[in-house]
């Protein structure tokens, strides 16, 4: 699905609410590693390709956005060295990096919001690296008592974050 007109009504709604909301976001990263014209064109193109994930809502548009461009970044560079080009320096960049200073403190501010028994867990689990059963270990837990913590702190920061 390249083209426009192959779209579907809801679709291209999808399509039109990322492109407001974060092109200039997306360009703008984009200039650091392509310079301003290639930049807008790789974002054309990015929601392009973003377009069948566009109508069920996207969780992380951002992270989604980012890796679409950055691999047709990648596709274009690895083109360019075929004919003897100079690639653009895309392995630089952290994927996950699609958050913004103001996410991250909303995201710590909901989590110091979280009830203790959820955050150990939540905290262990994603910023620690630890398994639940990990977990259940160092902590003398149930493994199910872990699992359920873990659901509710994810059920904490949905409702939180208002997703």
């Amino acid at each position: 699905m390249t083209d426009a007109k192959e779209m579907d009504a809801e679709t291209a709604e999808g399509l039109e609410r990322l492109y407001r909301r974060y092109n200039s976001w997306l360009t703008g990263r984009l200039r650091v590693f392509v310079g301003a014209d290639q930049a807008a064109d790789v974002a054309q193109e990015t929601y392009i390709r973003a377009a069948p994930y566009s109508v069920g809502g996207v969780r992380q548009p951002k992270a989604l956005l980012l890796r679409i461009a950055l691999n047709l970044v990648r596709d274009d560079s690895r083109r360019s060295r075929r004919r003897g080009g100079e690639p653009a320096d895309v392995d630089a960049v952290d994927p996950g990096e699609g958050a913004s200073q103001l996410e991250d403190l909303l995201l710590k501010q909901v989590i110091l919001t979280m009830p203790a028994l959820y955050r150990d867990v939540f905290v262990m689990s994603r910023f620690g690296g630890m398994t639940y059963a990990e977990i259940a270990a160092a902590r003398g837990l149930n493994l199910k008592t872990v699992e359920w913590r873990m659901s509710k702190a994810l059920d904490h920061c949905s409702k939180q974050m208002g997703a």
